[in-house]
């Protein structure tokens, strides 16, 4: 009960700062306490909430893949991932880390208060964007379990640690760079110059 009442002090104080912002034609501050105050909302009062079906979600598509290659399994209730190696057993629990919940709400975050988009163009950016975080984890899943499968469960740091952040965190740049880098060196303007329409002017 305390938490929820301090959420909502602190929400009413963010809401205030977001219009003095707003008002203020402060367009940078705005988006760093808007986007900075809607993570830290969301990792309290939705994480806890989405983490769970978030990683039975994972371990459910990246084990379709396992079934059809049969070097692993997925007991997606549980969050679960078999994989018995020529090496030997692991099991593989989706867990918070591993769920991509957190990469999730902070690129959403940041999204809601990107002005280069519109409303409308935010919410499909959003939509696109999870399924793009999601489906770039369940790869960095399956190339953790096919590197424990095809080598052991020696190689396990190495494949999570190095290799599975590698993949994750690279798509997640190029991502990033598509969504936010991309569109705002594109609606850029300097002089007569504008990015994006070949030099004319607009």
């Amino acid at each position: 009960m305390i938490k929820y009442i301090v959420c909502a002090v602190l929400a009413l104080v963010w809401w205030y700062l977001l219009r003095v912002t707003d008002r203020a034609k402060l367009d940078f501050w705005h988006f760093v306490l808007g986007s900075a105050g809607a993570f830290i909302f969301l990792v309290v009062l939705v994480q806890p909430v989405l983490t769970k079906p978030l990683g039975r979600l994972v371990a459910a598509v990246a084990g379709l893949f396992g079934s059809l290659t049969h070097t692993f399994s997925a007991f997606f209730r549980y969050g679960v991932l078999f994989i018995q190696s020529p090496q030997g057993a692991m099991t593989l629990q989706i867990d918070f880390e591993c769920s991509g919940i957190i990469e999730i709400l902070a690129f959403l975050s940041l999204l809601t208060f990107f002005r280069v988009y519109t409303k409308n163009q935010r919410a499909i950016v959003g939509l696109l964007g999870t399924v793009c975080i999601i489906l770039a984890n369940v790869l960095r899943i399956i190339v953790i379990c096919e590197l424990i499968y095809f080598i052991g469960p020696n190689v396990y740091y190495v494949a999570h640690s190095l290799v599975g952040r590698f993949i994750f965190y690279g798509l997640s740049v190029l991502l990033y760079f598509y969504v936010f880098t991309k569109p705002q060196i594109v609606s850029m303007k300097v002089g007569t110059f504008k990015y994006g329409d070949g030099g004319e002017g607009s």
